[in-house]
C-alpha cells in the first residue's frame, strides 16, 4: 500500500514537470506562459517559440504519460493502480507543483497515457482528432474530440479495463478547457489557421 502511495506521488511530480516552460526558456528565452495563448503546452510554444520545440514538448510530453504507466504494467498490472498512475500523471500535468499549482491542458500526457493503455483505440481517437483540427481548424476542440473519442474506442477494441479511468481523464481534460468551451460556444475561439491563434 505505501509503495503504490509512494509511486503515485512520484508519478504526479513527473507529470508536474513543465516542458514546455523549461524548452521555452532554456531555447527562446520566453516564458511562455506571458505569449500567445500563455499555455505551457505544445501548441502554444510551437507558435510563440518555434515549431521544432513545440514538436519536442509534444513529445516529452507524452512519453511522460507512455513511460510510467509501462512501468507500472511491469512492476504491478493492477488495472486500479495502473488507472490512478494515468490520472496522476495527468492531473500533474494540470496543476504542476513547480507552478503553483497551475499548468498545461494535459492533452499530449493523456495521448501518451492512453497509448500505453490501449494503443490501437488511441490511434483511432488521435485520427479522429486530427480530423477535426484539419476541418474546423480549432487545436481545442480536436482535443475534446480526441478525449470523447476515447472511451468509445477503448470500448470498440475490447479495452474494457481502462473504460473508466478513460472517462475520468476526460472529465479533467474537459474541466481544464472550460473557458475553450465557452469560447467555441460564444464563437470567440481563434482557429489555428489565424495569425492570432489564442488557445
Amino acid at each position: 500500500m505505501m509503495v503504490s502511495i509512494v509511486w503515485l506521488g512520484l508519478c504526479y511530480i513527473l507529470g508536474s514537470l513543465p516542458f514546455g516552460l523549461l524548452i521555452s526558456q532554456s531555447f527562446c528565452k520566453i516564458d511562455p506562459r506571458q505569449q500567445g495563448s500563455k499555455n505551457i503546452g505544445a501548441t502554444n510554444v510551437a507558435r510563440t517559440c518555434g515549431f521544432q520545440y513545440g514538436l519536442a514538448v509534444l513529445l516529452l510530453d507524452i512519453l511522460k504519460g507512455y513511460l510510467p504507466i509501462m512501468l507500472a504494467f511491469k512492476f504491478s498490472g493492477s488495472i486500479i493502480l495502473v488507472s490512478l498512475t494515468g490520472l496522476a500523471l495527468v492531473a500533474g500535468h494540470m496543476y504542476s507543483v513547480f507552478l503553483y499549482g497551475k499548468g498545461g491542458k494535459g492533452v499530449a500526457t493523456t495521448v501518451g497515457v492512453f497509448l500505453a493503455l490501449a494503443p490501437v483505440a488511441t490511434v483511432w481517437a488521435v485520427g479522429i482528432c486530427l480530423a477535426v483540427i484539419y476541418l474546423t481548424g480549432f487545436v481545442s476542440l480536436g482535443s475534446l474530440a480526441l478525449v470523447t473519442a476515447a472511451p468509445l474506442t477503448f470500448l470498440f477494441t475490447g479495452n474494457f479495463a481502462y473504460i473508466i479511468a478513460a472517462l475520468l481523464i476526460m472529465g479533467l481534460v474537459f474541466w481544464r478547457h472550460e473557458e475553450n468551451i465557452h469560447r467555441l460556444l460564444s464563437g470567440e475561439e481563434n482557429s489555428w489557421r489565424n495569425k492570432k491563434y489564442e488557445e
